[in-house]
């Protein structure tokens, strides 16, 4: 399914806002991208919206993926009688905005070591868009899906098999999800917060090396390729980068007395 634009989103977010407000019920979009939800923090900052305070047209509104880190996510517009704790403290106990999917072989001895690829092209084989799904975390011999509740239903009834391998899927709480990304954060000094010389000190890199990464495509930030290592980066930046790995930048702590930058970022392994 093709990304939503952004004059789509736009009207999209003012319609659920709206709504929330008006109407003081719970709203919310389907999973949104990296990309996208970085479409998203752009609309809000172009109405003048400060990116810490979390309220559009009115409502407050939540990221909500289902555990913290998520990378696919769903914007939730709040109704006038909950506020960010409360709602996530809700989803938690008895979830509504999406379901969490635990799927285990049947056979533990006889079953594929399935991946990320293996669960996600068996839920496309059932004909579900891709924005109905959300994270799917794998571990060994198993493999946690976020999905709209809707869709949510379909999975449990209809996916019983990936590859060679008979499965079994039922409901669980998110907070029961104990499969989590693993990261490591670092920290040292760069020279400025510009693309290049982040992802030099990352990857231990070279700048011009890291530099041929972006001249060859081969870096992504919030899901949208970079074409300029003169970019700085944002704080909450998540950058791919093909074939070393990905991070999220945490921003600057701090600056050396030669005027050196104090960065951390949150590097997955």
């Amino acid at each position: 399914m093709e990304e939503k634009s952004r004059d789509y989103l736009a009207g999209r977010l003012r319609d659920l806002a709206g709504k929330a407000y008006q109407n003081s019920f719970l709203t919310h979009t389907d999973f949104l991208s990296i990309s996208e939800l970085s479409c998203v923090f752009q609309i809000f900052a172009s109405e003048g919206i400060p990116s810490n305070v979390h309220e559009y047209c009115g409502s407050r509104y939540v990221i909500y993926g289902g555990f913290e880190d998520a990378e696919r996510a769903m914007v939730c517009f709040l109704p006038d009688y909950l506020d960010e704790e409360s709602f996530l403290a809700a989803e938690n106990a008895e979830p509504s905005v999406l379901k969490c999917i635990h799927v285990t072989p049947v056979n533990n001895k006889f079953s594929d070591d399935l991946n990320h690829r293996d669960y996600l092209g068996a839920l496309m084989n059932l004909g579900i868009e891709r924005d109905q799904i959300g994270d799917i975390l794998t571990g060994e011999k198993e493999a946690y899906i976020f999905a709209t509740p809707e869709i949510g239903e379909l999975i449990c009834k209809e996916l019983i098999r990936i590859r060679h391998t008979s499965v079994k899927c039922t409901f669980v709480n998110p907070s029961e999800c104990d499969i989590s990304p693993a990261f490591k954060e670092i920290d040292g000094s760069v020279a400025s917060e510009r693309t290049d010389a982040i992802i030099a000190f990352v990857y231990h890199l070279s700048r011009s090396e890291a530099q041929k990464l972006i001249e060859s495509e081969s870096v992504f930030i919030d899901g949208r390729t970079a074409y300029s290592g003169g970019y700085d980066l944002k704080p909450g930046a998540r950058v791919s980068v093909r074939g070393h790995g990905k991070f999220i930048y945490l921003g600057q702590s701090g600056t050396t007395r030669k005027g050196r930058c104090y960065v951390k970022v949150k590097l997955f392994v």
